[in-house]
C-alpha cells in the first residue's frame, strides 16, 4: 500500500496558518460570500448593457443592498460599482494592453518587477514525459477539499510540490476531484486535509505572497503543455495575454487553437494564472471551471491592485 503523505513534508511548502482550511463558521462564511458573488456577477454579466443598478444586483445575489457593498468589499476590497467596472471589455482590453511585450519583460525583470508585488510567487519543475506518460503511475497524491474566494477548492498536492488545483460550487465536489483524477488515472490518491491545508492558507491569504517562501508548483502534463504553463506563470496580476502571443512566445504561431486546449488542461488553477489568457479582442472565451469564476478572478485581483 502507498504511503500517506506526511504533513512534514507538505509544510515545507507553506507555513502552519490553517485557519482558511479548518471547518467551522468561517469556512462556511468563506463559501458563502462566494455563492452571493457568483449570483451577481451571473447577474451583472447577463445585465451589464442596462447598467444594473445596485438594488437590483443585491436582489439577484439574495441579499440588501448594504449587505452587497458590504459583501464585495470583504470579498475583493471594491465596491460592487468598481467590481462590475473590472467586468467590462474595455477593462479586459486594458489587461491586454501590450500584451506582446508583457511576456519579455517578465523574463528580464523576473521576481523583482514592479509588475510583481501582488503575485503569488511560484518556483516550479516538471515531472519527466515518462512521468506523464504512465498516467501518474508509482505517484502519491494528497488531497483536501478547502474553502476559497471562489468556491471549494480541490487542493493536490505531492512531496514535490502542489500539483493540482480545481474548484467547485455547490453540489459539484467530487465531480471536480473526479476531473483532476481522471488526469492522472495510475496515481494513487490518499485524503489528506490536514496536509493540504497550509498549501490552501498559502494560496488565497495574500498577506503570505512572500518571495523568501516562495510556493512550490510540480506540472505535470506533455512538453507542449507545460510549456504553456510556464509561460502562464510569467504574466503578472493585473495584465493578461492573448492565446494567440502565447503561442507566438513559445515559437508556435500557428498553434493558438492548441495553446488554447493546453490552457484549458491546466492543472494548476489560479496558482498558474490561466484565468490571464484572453482573445485578442479581450473577450474571456472560456475556463474550465466555469466563466463566471475566470470573471470573479480578474475581479478579484482588480480589489488586490487597488483598482477603483
Amino acid at each position: 500500500m502507498a504511503s500517506r503523505p506526511t504533513s512534514d513534508s507538505m509544510m515545507t511548502l507553506a507555513i502552519h496558518d490553517q485557519r482558511l482550511a479548518k471547518p467551522g463558521p468561517q469556512n462556511n462564511a468563506a463559501l458563502r460570500d462566494y455563492d452571493s458573488v457568483r449570483r451577481a456577477i451571473a447577474f451583472i454579466s447577463e445585465h451589464w448593457r442596462t447598467q444594473p443598478t445596485i438594488e437590483a444586483m443585491a436582489d439577484a445575489a439574495g441579499v440588501t443592498p448594504d449587505e452587497l457593498h458590504h459583501l464585495f468589499r470583504r470579498w475583493a476590497g471594491l465596491t460592487p460599482k468598481a467590481f462590475m467596472q473590472a467586468l467590462t471589455l474595455d477593462h479586459a482590453k486594458h489587461l491586454l494592453r501590450d500584451s506582446a511585450s508583457i511576456l519579455d519583460a517578465a523574463l528580464d525583470s523576473g521576481l523583482s518587477g514592479p509588475g510583481r508585488l501582488h503575485d503569488l510567487f511560484v518556483t516550479h519543475e516538471a515531472m519527466s514525459p515518462g512521468e506523464w506518460k504512465n498516467g501518474g503511475a508509482g505517484l502519491t497524491l494528497g488531497y483536501g477539499f478547502h474553502a476559497s474566494p471562489f468556491g471549494t477548492a480541490v487542493v493536490m498536492a505531492s512531496g514535490r510540490g502542489l500539483a493540482g488545483l480545481a474548484f467547485a460550487d455547490p453540489g459539484d465536489e467530487h465531480a471536480a476531484l473526479a476531473d483532476m483524477r481522471a488526469r492522472w488515472p495510475n496515481a494513487t490518491y490518499v485524503e489528506d486535509v490536514e496536509g493540504t491545508a497550509p498549501l490552501a492558507q498559502r494560496i488565497f491569504n495574500t498577506k503570505l505572497w512572500r518571495p523568501d517562501q516562495p510556493l512550490r508548483v510540480v506540472l505535470i502534463g506533455t512538453d507542449f503543455e507545460v510549456r504553456v504553463w510556464e509561460t502562464l506563470l510569467k504574466i503578472p496580476m493585473g495584465r493578461a495575454v492573448s492565446y494567440s502571443d502565447i503561442a507566438c512566445k513559445i515559437e508556435k504561431p500557428k498553434a493558438s487553437r492548441a495553446v488554447g486546449a493546453a490552457v484549458g488542461k491546466n492543472p494548476v488553477s489560479f496558482v498558474v494564472p490561466c484565468h490571464r489568457a484572453l482573445g485578442k479582442d479581450g473577450k474571456l472565451t472560456g475556463y474550465h471551471w466555469g466563466i463566471t469564476r475566470k470573471q470573479a478572478m480578474l475581479g478579484w485581483e482588480a480589489g488586490q491592485l487597488g483598482i477603483q
